[in-house]
């Protein structure tokens, strides 16, 4: 099969030929036909787990996909040769990510794909989906609050504003200029160009009692500290870069969380079930060809998201 996989820690992503995955038992194997293009997909390349798991070269990249069922693992249960799937499939102790024709996964990290849905919007929802679904419940946003999203305008941001806003929040999104009416389009009242200052101290101008909520998923730690500013005393954190140093912040009663994202068959059903019934809407900046998807992840690395990228792989 074709995939795309570095060779060993900084190499330069590339399209190889390799033997297909085998499920072994609870797994499921995937005939790929998108693939959600993230950040973390080139780093883990970078070497991002090299401490926390072993890898196994050639490492296929890619954290999650849509495709259909091609085979099940021993003592499989729910599934069958032929469904629509999505869900997450990085496995690097085995070499396997989603940037490829087959890809295997843990039964228990797929859901169903609703017939509403495309395999190009399933695609993004396994990491970006869920990420923002649990960002937003974690720091319990409630009508009347006042939200701001930093990273609004990437895979995750755009989810978040949207489901934010539908929890009945006033969502203040970064965004450049001229993104800022199709944040407004998914819900953000109002944007802060984060380009233009520091962000807290425009955002401590109009609102000089500070935020009630901040959720970051583009921040590194110096950048979280400077952002944080704008939290009021008692508000919460939701951070998906690990950035947030959770006991400083309790400091100024401030209850914060790094987002160890594990999604489930149970969070991964409802969020293809809100996309479904269009209660939430997909944000796909483009569409390539897997041939293309190295070159993708070095636009990626530029930082200059707006939605989600697929890779279209059958």
């Amino acid at each position: 099969m074709r995939a795309v996989a570095v060779s060993e820690f900084g190499a330069t992503p590339e399209v190889m030929e390799l033997p297909v995955p085998e499920a072994g038992p609870g797994q499921v194997l995937v005939r790929i036909h998108a693939a959600g293009l993230n950040p973390f997909d080139w780093q883990v390349g970078d070497g991002a787990l090299r401490d926390a798991l072993p890898h196994r070269f050639p490492l296929v990249l890619g954290m999650e996909g849509a495709g259909e069922v091609a085979a099940l693992g021993a003592d499989v249960i729910g599934f069958a040769v032929g469904d629509r799937v999505f869900g997450e499939f990085l496995r690097v102790k085995s070499g396997g990510g989603s940037y490829g024709e087959y890809a295997v996964a843990d039964a228990g990290a797929l859901a169903r794909i609703p017939d509403a849905v495309s395999y190009t919007d399933a695609a993004v929802l396994a990491v970006a989906g869920t990420t923002a679904l649990n960002l937003v419940e974690g720091t319990h946003v409630a009508p009347g609050q006042t939200v701001l999203i930093v990273g609004a305008t990437g895979g995750v941001g755009t989810f978040a504003t949207q489901l934010a806003a539908a929890r009945g929040a006033h969502v203040i999104a970064t965004a450049r200029p001229d993104a800022a009416e199709s944040m407004r389009a998914l819900g953000a009242e109002e944007t802060v160009d984060h380009t233009a200052g520091p962000v807290a101290e425009r955002v401590l101008a109009r609102y000089p009692h500070g935020v009630d909520v901040l959720i970051d998923v583009a921040s590194d730690k110096a950048a979280l500290v400077a952002v944080a500013a704008a939290v009021r005393w008692g508000g919460a954190v939701g951070v998906s870069t690990w950035a947030a140093d959770p006991e400083a912040l309790a400091a100024r009663d401030i209850r914060a969380f790094n987002l160890d994202n594990r999604p489930t068959a149970e969070v991964l059903a409802r969020v293809a079930d809100d996309v479904a019934a269009g209660r939430l809407r997909v944000t796909v900046d483009g569409t390539v060809p897997l041939a293309e998807a190295p070159a993708a992840l070095a636009r990626s690395r530029a930082g200059r998201a707006r939605g989600k990228t697929v890779i279209a792989v059958a």
